[in-house]
């Protein structure tokens, strides 16, 4: 996903297939050959390594209301991560539009009832990958319900759709809540800016408001569903050794024989394969050399080169372990 890959960045040095494992991360336990397997489950993130990238309403404070917010809100309230990538398989695998997509799931959720008091015209953004144009069309739905008339303009990065959120160009647009954090965090006080998003999204949002009021924007309610750097596994595998958490995977599979897959950068940054050793006292044997999320690293897991790879917890062909 467009949005999470800048997150990544923050998560490994350049490796290549079945190079051994980086000198901090020695392998000392028996750990978990690679199973192969079509079905990919994704291991939950229990002890929170990853930041809480929770989809939250971003609106322009001058154009806010409480009809709007409430219309928002009760998307967010509706979806759960489970949710959102069913909605991303109806899109990406059933071939769906986000339009279509959206309509069905209002329609299941209620998410048209209930809401009233709008008025005038909403510009809802998104950017330019399909779940963030589905979320789009729910905020719509649910604008339009509540007495709005709201339209959905597709946009292209953040660099370029925030500042026209500041602007009043764009209403509302369905964010993630870690980045949006981050990406105001470095406007406001450089580059070199202390973090300040974590894996807590109650912590994340705290630290985020005052950052979105600094440039006259108001955030709605996280949701529950959230996309952002994940740790899968084969079915096989995770059925094997009765893994569901990344805490699982430490217990029973820490040791030379697990092999990671990530992008190049996954052995030296702190979302990826630092982060599993300091956050869970995962070992491995071997770094397997893919990209970020992508076909490559599931593709890893599938062909039997890995034992855990990195992806993105709202992929459509993914399921919870």
């Amino acid at each position: 996903m467009l949005v999470v890959a800048g997150t990544l960045t923050a998560c490994g040095e350049k490796g290549s297939s079945g190079t051994a494992a980086p000198a901090t991360a020695t392998a000392a336990g028996a750990g978990c050959a690679p199973e192969k397997g079509d079905v990919l489950v994704v291991l939950t993130d229990d002890k929170k390594l990853q930041n809480a990238d929770n989809v939250v309403a971003v609106v322009n404070t001058a154009k806010s209301s409480p009809a709007l917010l409430a219309a928002v809100d009760k998307v967010a309230a509706a979806l759960d991560t489970p949710k959102l990538v069913a909605l991303n398989k109806a899109v990406d695998i059933d071939r769906k539009t986000p339009a279509v997509a959206a309509k069905e799931f209002a329609d299941a959720n209620g998410l048209t009832t209930g809401l009233s008091g709008g008025s005038g015209a909403v510009v809802v953004g998104a950017a330019g990958f399909a779940e963030s144009v589905t979320l789009a069309e729910l905020y719509k739905l649910a604008l339009n319900a509540a007495g709005f008339k709201a339209t959905v303009k597709k946009s292209t990065n953040r660099e370029v759709y925030e500042p026209a959120i500041e602007r009043g160009e764009i209403t509302v647009f369905p964010e993630y809540a870690a980045t949006l954090t981050e990406f105001l965090n470095q406007k406001a006080n450089g580059k070199d800016a202390q973090q300040v998003a974590s894996g807590d999204i109650d912590a994340t949002i705290a630290a985020l408001k005052p950052l979105a009021e600094k440039y006259k924007l108001t955030v709605g309610t996280p949701s529950a569903a959230a996309d952002q750097n994940a740790f899968a596994t084969t079915k096989a595998l995770a059925d094997k050794y009765g893994l569901k958490t990344l805490s699982d995977f430490a217990a029973k599979c820490n040791g030379k024989a697990s092999v990671l897959a990530g992008p190049p950068e996954c052995p030296q940054r702190p979302f990826c394969q630092p982060g599993l050793l300091q956050a869970y006292g995962i070992n491995f044997g071997n770094f397997f050399q893919a990209d970020a999320g992508g076909p490559l690293s599931k593709g890893s897991l599938k062909n039997g080169n890995a034992s855990l790879a990195l992806v993105f917890s709202s992929d459509s062909s993914l399921t919870p372990a």
